[in-house]
Order: structure tokens, then sequence, then C-alpha cells
């Protein structure tokens, strides 16, 4: 039949060099590393936040070289 006809060639992933790449992603795609890189670059995020805040809170004299020492120890 003339519809069947239209619809015979599908490409499939040993003949259409992108869909073979998909495929290999796909298979190889471990969402646990994903997770696991997000999570820490969440933490590294939120470390940077607190130490914003707790600056921001300290009012401190930056042009103070020991003020700047004790915080460098601290940190």
């Amino acid at each position: 039949s003339l519809i069947s006809s239209q619809f015979s060639f599908i490409p499939t992933a040993s003949t259409n060099p992108k869909a073979a790449l998909k495929s290999k992603i796909v298979a190889e795609f471990r969402p646990q590393s994903l997770i696991d890189e997000l999570l820490l670059y969440k933490r590294s995020e939120d470390q940077i936040e607190l130490k914003e805040k707790q600056l921001s809170t300290m009012r401190v004299d930056v042009c103070s070289t020991e003020t700047l020492k004790c915080l460098k120890g601290k940190a």
C-alpha cells in the first residue's frame, strides 16, 4: 500500500550515526555521578553564601592587616 511504502525506511542506530551516538549516550548515562556533582556544587555554593553572610555581619575594617590575618587564621 501507499502508506506502508512511505514509512518502510525507519533509520536504526546502525544506519544513522546520530542515532548511534544518542543510543550510546543514553546507555552510558550514569545519573548518580551527576547527582553527586550537583550536590558538591550546591554544598560549595552554600559555603560561599554562609561566609558572605558572616563577613557582612562582622563589619570588619578590611584595611586593617591585623584583622585580615585573624580572619585568614579562622578560615
